[in-house]
C-alpha cells in the first residue's frame, strides 16, 4: 500500500513526531603532540585504566588534558614528566576505568520526549530518571496494566496516551477492546513502532475524527486506515490523523520537559556525542534550545531529512533546500556538513519492511519513498558529494538501497563515500558482499534481535530469517566498517547496553539468537566510540583517547573487557568528561 505525497511539515524522522506545532597492548614511550602545542596549566588524570581505542597504545594509565583537548596519553611518570611542575593531578579516576566518550550515532530526542513521557507499557524495562517501567510481554498483562493506568488517573475527562504496544506480543488491539476500559476517557494507544496509532471512540470524537471525514480522504490513505478499529498506520493515515491528534499526544511544555529528560538520560549513559539522522526541520528550535545551552553534557548534531524535502524540490532546488534548513544551531549543537538521510522501507516493529521472500502470513511491506523519488535525490545527493544515510529495515528495501548505490557508482565513481545502511534489520550474505564491493558502511541496532527474534521467529517471519537479522558478525568478516545505535525510542540508548545486545543476541527467553552474528567486545566498543565517529566524519576529533583529539571520556566502575559479556549492560557509569569539564551522573 501507498500514500501519497507527504506534506513537508509533516515528513520526517518518524511519523509520531511529526504532530507537534512547527514552533590492551604494551605501554611505549609516551604519545605527545606536535612542538607548537603545549599543555600549559593541563591536568593530568591517572586511572585504574584507560582503553584508548587507539592501535598504538590500546592501554594506558594516565592522560594530560589542556584547553578541552587531549595532549598526551602514557604512565602517569611519562606524563608529568612531559608536563612539567605546574599541571595538576586530578585523581577523581583513580580506581575508574576511562574509555573514549561514547557515541549515539543515531536518536531522535523529540520522538523520545513524547513517547518517554506518556504511560509506557512496553516489551521491555524502561528505567528514566526518576520511573521505571516494568516490561509487559503478554495480552492479559498489557490490559491489567492499562486498565490501572486508566482507574488510577484523577481527572475523569484527561486524555490517556500510551507508548508501547506491540500487537505480535499483546494480540489484536481495537477500538472496542480501549471502549471496554473506558467509553468515557479519550484513549490513544502508540504502537511500539511509533507508526501506528489505535484510538477508543471518545479519542476518535474528541478529536473530530468522523467516518465520513475517513471517506473522503483518497485509496491509498483509506488503506492504511481502519476506522471501525480505531486503527492508523503509516504515512498517509498518519498524515490524516495528525491534525485532529495532536491536542491529546503532547503540548509543548511536554516537549520541553521530554527533551530535558532525554538529555539526562544520554547523560546517564555515558554519551558524550550524539547525533540525530533525518530530524524533522520543524523541530530543530525546540531541540537546540535544550541540547545547544553550552552546559549540556554532551554534543548534538543533526542531519537533514532529504525525503521530505525531496517530494517538493529537485536537482539544484533540492540542495539549496537542503541547505537552507541547517539554520539556527548554536552552542553544542550542529549539522554535520554535507550529510543527508533518505528512506528505504517500513518499520521493522510493524513488520511493515520490505522483504524478498515475503511473509508466512502473506502481508505485505511498505516502502517510505516512492522508488522514483528515491532514486532522483540518491543522484541528486551523491553527484553533490554528499554521504547518504539511508533508513532500511527489510532485505527488500536494502535491495533497492544497494541497486541505486552500485547505479550511481558505475556513472559517477566516488572514494570515501561512506554510503550508510542505516538500521541494517534483514539482509543475505550475497548483500553483504556488495555492500562490502561498493564501499558502503552500516550503522546498525542490534537490539532488533534481542526484542524480536523470538516472536518473529513465530509470526510473519520464520526462525532462519528472524535468527539472522542484524547480521554483524558476516558484516565484520566481511570487513565493511560498522557502528551500533538505539534508534530511541526504538531501543534504550545506552551504549554499554548497545554493546551487550550485540556481543550476546540474548533474546528475552534467553536464547542465543544466530550466534554466529555476535561481535567481540572490542568490535562493539569500537562501534560505539571511533567507528561511530567515523560514520559521521567526526574520527579526527572523537572516538579515540589521542594526542590532539576532543578530551571526551567515558568513566565506568568496571572494565567490559574485564566483567563476564552477559554482565556488560550492567557496568555503572560515573560520568563523563567533555572537552575537560568532569561531569558525574546524578544520582
Amino acid at each position: 500500500m501507498r500514500a501519497g505525497k507527504i506534506k513537508p511539515t509533516l515528513a520526517g524522522l518518524c511519523w509520531l513526531a511529526l504532530l507537534l506545532p512547527i514552533q590492551a597492548g604494551a605501554e611505549v614511550g609516551a604519545s605527545a603532540p606536535p612542538p607548537d602545542e603545549t599543555a600549559g596549566n593541563g591536568v593530568i588524570y591517572p586511572a585504574r585504566e584507560i582503553i584508548t581505542m587507539d592501535p598504538a597504545r590500546p592501554r594506558t594509565e594516565a592522560v594530560l588534558v589542556a584547553g578541552g583537548r587531549i595532549v598526551a596519553t602514557g604512565t602517569l611518570d611519562e606524563v608529568r614528566a612531559l608536563a612539567g611542575d605546574a599541571t595538576s593531578i586530578d585523581r577523581t579516576f583513580a580506581d575508574k576505568v576511562i574509555v573514549p566518550g561514547l557515541i549515539e550515532q543515531h536518536v531522535h530526542p523529540v520522538l523520545s520526549a513524547l513517547t518517554l513521557t506518556s504511560e509506557i507499557i512496553a516489551i521491555e524495562d524502561w528505567v528514566l530518571p526518576g520511573r521505571t517501567y516494568p516490561a509487559t510481554r503478554s495480552r492479559e498483562a498489557y490490559m491489567t496494566r492499562l486498565r490501572q493506568v486508566e482507574a488510577g488517573m484523577r481527572d475523569p475527562q484527561a486524555p490517556l496516551v500510551s507508548w508501547g504496544f506491540h500487537h505480535y506480543f499483546h494480540g489484536k488491539l481495537t477500538r472496542a477492546d480501549l471502549d471496554a476500559v473506558s467509553t468515557s476517557r479519550p484513549i490513544v494507544i502508540w504502537h511500539r513502532s511509533g507508526h501506528e496509532f489505535i484510538l477508543n471512540t471518545a479519542a476518535l470524537g474528541l478529536a473530530g475524527v468522523t467516518r465520513e471525514q475517513v471517506a473522503r480522504t483518497e485509496q491509498a490513505v483509506r488503506e492504511q486506515i481502519n476506522f471501525e478499529q480505531g486503527h492508523f498506520w503509516e504515512r498517509g493515515a498518519l498524515e490524516f490523523l495528525s491534525p485532529h491528534i495532536l491536542p491529546l499526544i503532547g503540548k509543548p511544555a511536554q516537549l520541553r520537559a521530554g527533551l530535558e529528560l532525554s538529555a539526562r538520560y544520554l547523560h546517564a549513559a555515558g554519551v558524550t556525542t550524539a547525533a540525530e539522522p533525518g530530524g524533522v526541520s520543524g523541530f530543530y528550535p525546540q531541540q537546540i534550545a535544550v541540547l545547544g545551552n553550552t552546559a549540556s553534557p554532551f554534543r548534538f548534531y543533526f542531519i537533514p531529512d532529504g525525503r521530505s524535502l525531496a517530494l517538493e524540490h529537485r536537482g539544484a532546488d533540492l540542495l539549496a533546500a537542503t541547505e537552507g534548513v541547517q539554520n539556527g544551531a548554536q552552542g553544542h549543537t550542529a549539522f554535520l556538513p554535507r550529510q543527508v538521510k533518505l528512506f528505504s522501507d517500513g518499520a521493522i516493529f510493524s513488520q511493515l519492511m520490505q522483504m524478498e521472500d515475503g511473509y508466512l502470513d502473506g502481508h505485505k511491506g511498505e516502502w517510505m519513498m516512492d522508488k522514483e523519488v528515491f532514486n532522483s535525490a540518491f543522484r541528486t545527493y551523491w553527484d553533490a558529494g554528499y554521504q547518504i544515510h539511508i533508513h532500511q529495515n527489510g532485505d527488500g528495501g536494502l535491495e533497492r538501497v544497494l541497486d541505486a548505490l552500485e547505479e550511481n557508482m558505475r556513472r559517477n565513481p566516488r572514494r570515501d563515500h561512506r554510503t550508510t545502511i542505516v538500521h541494517f534489520g534483514f539482509s543475505s550474505p550475497r548483500q553483504i558482499d556488495r555492500i562490502a564491493r561498493l564501499g558502503a558502511i552500516v550503522s546498525a541496532n542490534p537490539y532488533y534481535t534481542v526484542a524480536l527474534a523470538n516472536q518473529y521467529s513465530d509470526f510473519g517471519i520464520g526462525p532462519e530469517r528472524a535468527n539472522d537479522m542484524v547480521r554483524l558478525g558476516d558484516v565484520s568478516r566481511a570487513g565493511v566498517p560498522f557502528s551500533l545505535h538505539s534508534d530511541m525510542p526504538m531501543a534504550p540508548a545506552q551504549p554499554l547496553f548497545l554493546m551487550w545486545a550485540a556481543v550476546n543476541r540474548t533474546t528475552f527467553s534467553g536464547r542465543t539468537a544466530g550466534p554466529a552474528q555476535t561481535l567481540t567486545v572490542e568490535q562493539a566498543l569500537r562501534a560505539v566510540t571511533l567507528d561511530a565517529a567515523y560514520s559521521l566524519r567526526l574520527e579526527s576529533e572523537v572516538g579515540s583517547i589521542e594526542p590532539g583529539k576532543r578530551a571526551n571520556f567515558t568513566v565506568l566502575e568496571d572494565s567490559p573487557f574485564q566483567v563476564s559479556p552477559q554482565s556488560i549492560k550492567d557496568i555503572r557509569v560515573w560520568g563523563t568528561v567533555l572537552e575537560g569539564r568532569v561531569q558525574p551522573v546524578e544520582p
